[in-house]
């Protein structure tokens, strides 16, 4: 009759593992199994049982008693410590279900931007998406050229915002704005108030610009170079704030993109388009052919662009064909 009922405990328990180890779980917290019944709703005798079951199961004795209180035996702890993140962890599964759901109807959103897309282009947008969808996480990732389509390419961001030049074949760029190249100086300079101006008239002047490895270095000397105009560079220097400021200091002249130039800078900068020689700058949006995109993500392109989503077709250099 004992190996009957041995056996009979032994086939409960392997049959729903939770209900022992809660119980457990329960007097060890408690220190009494009339406690432990009561918090688990159950009879003592049932409790009870489900003890010895799972001391049989593992052959150690978990519980020593110490008084009037149940403490843990040295096993015990050990079970404890390994059984106790299981049993909460499974008993706030619905809650934490529930919680995670939620989470994904809030999201996150990746996007990848350079400093000045960043500073100067995309505020106005993530104020209103964080207005709209203030539960989404918002990561706006600082970087450019291959650093940033590296992300793109390995899902590290949804999309990105910047300007592109060279579109590979497995990105999609939809421009959104124009930004005319500009020529800079303090206003008190001798080109800011010449009356016709040529781009042989920047040769004397030295220029800022950001490093050679950047797109904008390279337009300057390209068009330079077509129009056998020589120039001068006085200074390198990262970022559209510091070249404006150098500039101001009249450390010399920078070409720019007007993207850059804020109602601030007018009262201590001269400004004047250079369009006729530099082609305009295009922004937009960068997306991986081909990519799912998130509800978020493409909330996010709809406010930038609404259009941006439509079908289209591309060429093989993967610029829009419409």
């Amino acid at each position: 009759m004992a190996d009957i009922t041995s056996s009979a405990l032994r086939f409960a328990y392997k049959g729903s593992r939770l209900k022992p180890l809660r119980a457990f779980c329960q007097i060890a917290r408690l220190g009494s199994i009339s406690r432990a019944a009561e918090a688990l709703y159950l009879s003592q005798p049932a409790v009870s049982l489900q003890l010895q079951a799972l001391e049989r199961e593992l052959g150690a004795r978990l519980l020593e008693r110490s008084g009037r209180r149940l403490t843990l035996s040295r096993e015990g702890e050990l079970l404890y410590d390994m059984a106790r993140p299981l049993v909460e962890g499974l008993d706030n599964l619905a809650a934490s279900f529930r919680e995670q759901v939620r989470g994904l109807d809030a999201g996150e959103l990746h996007v990848a931007a350079g400093s000045s897309t960043i500073l100067y282009l995309l505020p106005q947008f993530v104020e209103a998406f964080r207005k709209a969808y203030p539960d989404v996480r918002l990561s706006l990732h600082n970087v450019t050229g291959a650093s940033g389509l590296d992300l793109l390419r390995n899902d590290g961001v949804d999309l990105a915002v910047g300007s592109m030049l060279d579109v590979p074949a497995d990105l999609a760029y939809t421009p959104v704005y124009r930004f005319e190249p500009m020529l800079i100086t303090p206003p008190d300079h001798p080109l800011a108030h010449k009356q016709e101006l040529r781009l042989e008239d920047l040769s004397p002047y030295g220029l800022i610009l950001p490093p050679k490895r950047l797109t904008t270095y390279r337009l300057v000397d390209l068009v330079f170079q077509q129009n056998r105009v020589p120039y001068t560079v006085a200074l390198e220097v990262g970022g559209w704030e510091v070249i404006k400021q150098y500039v101001a200091m009249g450390l010399g002249i920078s070409i720019v993109t007007a993207i850059c130039l804020t109602e601030a800078d007018r009262q201590r900068l001269a400004a004047r388009s250079l369009a006729r020689w530099f082609p305009s700058r295009s922004y937009g949006i960068v997306m991986r052919k081909g990519k799912y995109l998130s509800k978020q993500a493409r909330a996010f392109i709809d406010l930038i662009h609404p259009q941006a989503l439509a079908p289209r077709q591309y060429d093989e250099t993967g610029h829009s064909e419409r």
